[in-house]
């Protein structure tokens, strides 16, 4: 499922629920709680959603690599890199 079939689902349920809601609506829902959750993370806060999961921001550690084509060894520097982990409810909704 991708960003748009997410705000298709939102906008069925609420048709289906009688509530007047445009796609447009929808897609801007949709936006807004991915920007949320991202603005979150680029503060480095941790975003929990019960039943779901919890999105955190770790540090990766400074490596050497290797350019597969050239051989060529590189190095990596130190960033931060977003991590989900999933919840209970999750884990055993997908067992």
């Amino acid at each position: 499922m991708n960003k748009a079939q997410l705000a298709e689902k939102v906008y069925e349920m609420h048709t289906k629920n009688g509530v007047d809601v445009s796609k447009k609506h929808a897609d801007e829902v949709v936006d807004f709680v991915f920007d949320t959750i991202s603005g979150a993370l680029k503060n480095g806060e941790e975003v929990s959603i019960a039943g779901f999961g919890a999105f955190v921001v770790k540090q990766r550690k400074a490596r050497t690599a290797r350019n597969p084509r050239t051989g060529e060894v590189i190095q990596v520097p130190a960033m931060n890199v977003p991590r989900f982990k999933a919840g209970k409810a999750l884990k055993e909704a997908v067992r």
